[in-house]
């Protein structure tokens, strides 16, 4: 049996997906009135009891220094890789060479394995493909890998991406693990030894 205090933490985690449903109940209306608020936050609350998830834990903690380094760094990402694909489309001799690495995280918050998840899936030339929640692995399909190198380095990016986040908005438990789990080129040299494939 949950305790009043239990009760009261998801609820506070359950309002940032009420909210955006009203927003959004909003949005598909195009226009703002009193009626379409009502409705709309009727129509969360309906949603959210029927089809019922999880409270997304959140972390209590926010670096804004941090928080423009990732969001910085991600559009600098989107640029290149979009320049990247796009001189891809172009080569008139291009060879498709992909491949679909398993990247583990060293985070178990829901949260961020989705932010790492978005973020890797928005920069062009990769998307994420399925995601294994107990060991927050990412499974993501990669455009242009022609060598081991290569799919470290990718491989190192989103890890990296994952650092950024967590430093960003994870919890100290998340910082703890992030500062105890190898470095991306040990995580590869140990799916070597396990005879993983890039």
């Amino acid at each position: 049996m949950s305790t009043p205090r239990v009760r009261f933490t998801n609820a506070v985690n359950q309002l940032p997906q009420f909210l955006g449903l009203v927003l959004l109940w909003m949005l598909l209306w195009g226009s703002f009135s009193w009626l379409n608020l009502l409705t709309g936050a009727v129509f969360a609350a309906l949603v959210s009891w029927v089809f019922y998830l999880p409270a997304v834990q959140m972390s209590g903690r926010l670096n804004p220094g941090y928080l423009l380094v990732y969001i910085g760094r991600l559009l600098v990402d989107i640029v290149r890789a979009s320049v990247e694909v796009a001189a891809l489309a172009l080569a008139p001799h291009y060879r498709a060479s992909n491949a679909i690495l398993a990247i583990e995280l060293s985070t178990r918050s829901d949260l961020i394995l989705t932010w790492v998840a978005v973020s890797t899936s928005i920069v062009p030339g990769s998307i994420v493909i399925d995601v294994d929640r107990p060991s927050s692995t990412l499974y993501v399909h990669v455009m242009n890998l022609h060598d081991s190198e290569e799919s470290e380095t990718f491989r190192r990016s989103v890890l990296a991406t994952e650092g950024r986040i967590v430093r960003a908005l994870g919890s100290r438990e998340d910082l703890k693990r992030l500062r105890e789990t190898p470095r991306a080129g040990e995580h590869w040299r140990a799916g070597e030894r396990r005879g993983d494939q890039p």
